[in-house]
C-alpha cells in the first residue's frame, strides 16, 4: 500500500515525495509519543484493576458461562478461559494473549485438528466484548477528540452484539457438521 503511495505520487508530484515522507515519519513518531503517554495512564488504571482483584473476580463470575459457552469440564482450562476473556473485556489484550495461548493449549486434544472449544475460543478473542476500549479511546485521544472516551458505550453494544453472534454461528455450525456427519 505504501509502495503504491508512493508510485502514485512519484507520477502526479515527484517534488513532493521526500517531503511527504518526512512529514510522515513525523507524524507517526509525534503519534507513537502520545499513545505511550495514553497506554501509561491506561496501564496504571488497569494494574489498579489488577491489584484490587477485579480481574480474577470477573474471571469467577464467567465461569459457569464459559462451562456453559466452551462444552469444557476442566476447571483449569475453565478459569484460563475465564481469565483470558475477562482480561479483553477490561481491554488488557496484551495480558490475555499469554493466557489465551495458555487456553488454547489445554484444549489442544491432540489431533492436530481444531475443536469446537479451539474454535469457540478463536471467535471470542476475535469478537470480544469490550468494557474498556483503551485502544480505541488511546488513539481518539492522541489525534485530539475533545472526548475520546464517548466510544465506551457504543464499543460495548457493538462488541456485545458480535460475540452473541459469533457464539450463535460456531454452535450452528458445529450443529450442521454433527449432523452431516451422523447421515
Amino acid at each position: 500500500m505504501m509502495l503504491a503511495s508512493m508510485l502514485v505520487l512519484l507520477i502526479v508530484n515527484p517534488g513532493a515525495v521526500l517531503s511527504e515522507m518526512i512529514s510522515a515519519s513525523t507524524d507517526a513518531l509525534s503519534l507513537c509519543i502520545e499513545l505511550c503517554a495514553v497506554y501509561a495512564v491506561w496501564l496504571g488504571i488497569m494494574e489498579l484493576v489488577d491489584a484490587s482483584g477485579l480481574g480474577e473476580k470477573l474471571a469467577k463470575l464467567l465461569r459457569p458461562l464459559i462451562k456453559k459457552i466452551f462444552k469444557v469440564e476442566d476447571e483449569q482450562t475453565q478459569k484460563l478461559i475465564a481469565l483470558n476473556v475477562s482480561a479483553n473485556m477490561l481491554g488488557l489484550g496484551n495480558a490475555a494473549t499469554p493466557m489465551g495461548i495458555r487456553s488454547m493449549q489445554a484444549l489442544d486434544d491432540g489431533s492436530g485438528k481444531a475443536n469446537f472449544a479451539m474454535i469457540m475460543l478463536i471467535v471470542v478473542n476475535a469478537t470480544s466484548i469490550q468494557l474498556l476500549p483503551t485502544t480505541v479511546i488511546g488513539l481518539r485521544a492522541a489525534a485530539g477528540s475533545t472526548n475520546p472516551s464517548d466510544i465506551i458505550l457504543p464499543t460495548i453494544i457493538v462488541t456485545f452484539i458480535t460475540t452473541v453472534m459469533g457464539i450463535l454461528l460456531v454452535h450452528t455450525i458445529n450443529k450442521l457438521f454433527k449432523h452431516k456427519k451422523r447421515a
